[in-house]
């Protein structure tokens, strides 16, 4: 974080300085959470449903912090404002003004940011400092919190921006004010929320509208209403995807019998090979979209495929395969879900047990949240897809989730999955089942976590790899 006294503080966010004197000064970057806190950081105290930070205020300067950003007074070194998170993002606005030769990428879309912004950021340190998101804090709370990791020397500042209603990312872009936009997809994540996918497209097209004229939009050349997006920008496209027609071009796209893609890279004129660590055949698109970011800005496409080669999974529970000793692979993908990502982990399942030996394919699924009126109909096409694609044995977690359930069983009605759905309540119970009945999962077996975050289904995943860990 560039360094700021608490008066330039209290002058940035029109806020009072308490219990300190106000040239004190603020050196380590900003935290929500008094356990990650920088030594002479600040502690930010935000009023929660659960918790109030204001209550961790003095353990978080007993702990090193420099100073508290409060609603109210506290007792220690504080600056008082109005609203803690406004005053987060007037702080995160004026280091963003601070950072002339920071170059600013913003990346949104229904599914993938994680992933992407994980490559990107892999790629991108040849040239430089880089700081970006951790894990998925891509709100009006963790952005500005990455924003403030940032200080003069770093070359690029990255970001993965979240929208769970229109204005949310325009914000967002008001704060950073990205040179670089990138939208992967337009899915059906949040369709409770927005009500229409042309609605999602609407919210997630306020990232390149907010570029400058000399900016670089990345667009998923695969996706109409992601490319429709380059009648909304004054910034130069640049297109990515398996289209013939994309800038930046996934080419003979396959995958090896452990799940990982490889492809060759094509940009103006000249193809570079890759191989993916990361699994699934649509890695290749949010690598594809990374690729085109660093294209965009210059890099040299032998770099930006070794980069990419290179790359690892660094965001926990986003299908991240672990194993036991008797061979038994479980993809742990329970950070969150939606029917896209959903859809992507089933083909996953299906490809990677089809390379392994006599292996048995188990999807363990619970409920996708926030799609409103759509939701059971999308709950039951998952089933339906998991019989189809031949998923040897579901296992349904939640009553939420029994569309699921119905869906498969469906298909098995008819004559078309010989494969068996059982739902359970909980995550317990799912693992009381698969431990319960070798029959079910066992050696060299492949198995597929997944549900939306609030489901805790890594529960499961580290259950099934320690079978000795208490779930």
């Amino acid at each position: 974080m560039i360094e700021m006294s608490l008066e330039e503080i209290a002058l940035v966010t029109a806020g009072v300085v308490h219990d300190a004197e106000a040239s004190a000064v603020v050196r380590g970057a900003a935290s929500v959470d008094s356990r990650l806190l920088e030594a002479q950081g600040l502690f930010v105290a935000v009023p929660g449903e659960h918790l109030d930070g204001h209550d961790f205020a003095a353990p978080a300067v007993a702990a090193g912090a420099a100073a508290v950003l409060a609603q109210r007074p506290v007792g220690v070194p504080s600056v008082v404002v109005a609203d803690p998170i406004v005053a987060l993002g007037q702080l995160a606005r004026h280091v963003r003004g601070h950072l002339a030769t920071t170059r600013v990428v913003g990346i949104t879309g229904s599914q993938g940011k994680t992933s992407a912004k994980d490559l990107l950021a892999q790629i991108l340190p040849v040239a430089g400092p880089t700081v970006a998101t951790v894990g998925n804090f891509n709100n009006e709370i963790g952005v500005p919190l990455t924003v403030l990791r940032a200080d003069e020397s770093t070359a690029h500042l990255v970001l993965e921006l979240g929208a769970r209603g229109l204005g949310h990312i325009r914000h967002l872009c008001d704060i950073t004010a990205p040179q670089v936009g990138v939208v992967l997809n337009v899915g059906v994540a949040h369709l409770g929320e927005f009500g229409s996918r042309e609605q999602i497209a609407r919210a997630k097209a306020e990232l390149v509208e907010s570029l400058p004229v000399d900016g670089l939009a990345v667009l998923n050349a695969d996706d109409p209403l992601v490319l429709a997006m380059a009648a909304c920008t004054s910034a130069r496209p640049l297109t990515f995807g398996l289209a013939r027609s994309a800038d930046v071009r996934v080419h003979g796209l396959t995958t090896d019998s452990t799940g990982r893609p490889a492809f060759d890279l094509v940009h103006a004129g000249r193809t570079a090979e890759v191989r993916l660590h990361s699994l699934g055949v649509h890695a290749a698109s949010n690598a594809a979209a990374a690729a085109a970011v660093a294209l965009g800005l210059g890099f040299d496409l032998d770099h930006v495929a070794r980069a990419l080669c290179d790359a690892v999974v660094t965001s926990r529970w986003r299908m991240q395969p672990q194993e036991r000793a008797d061979g038994l692979l479980v993809l742990n993908d329970a950070y969150n879900a939606n029917p896209d990502s959903m859809r992507a982990a089933l083909d996953t399942l299906v490809r990677v047990a089809s390379g392994r030996a006599g292996a048995r394919s188990v999807a363990v699924l619970g409920v996708m949240r926030e799609l409103g009126a759509s939701s059971d109909e999308e709950h039951a096409s998952l089933g339906r897809l998991a019989a189809e694609l031949g998923v040897s044995e579901l296992v349904v977690v939640g009553e939420e989730a029994r569309p699921l359930h119905t869906g498969a069983l469906a298909v098995a009605a008819s004559g078309g999955w010989s494969g068996r759905s059982t739902l359970v309540p909980d995550a317990d119970a799912a693992v009381a089942l698969l431990r319960g009945a070798p029959e079910r999962v066992g050696a060299g077996d492949v198995v597929l976590v997944k549900a939306s975050r609030s489901e805790g289904l890594e529960r499961v995943a580290t259950a099934l790899v320690s079978p000795t860990v208490d779930s």
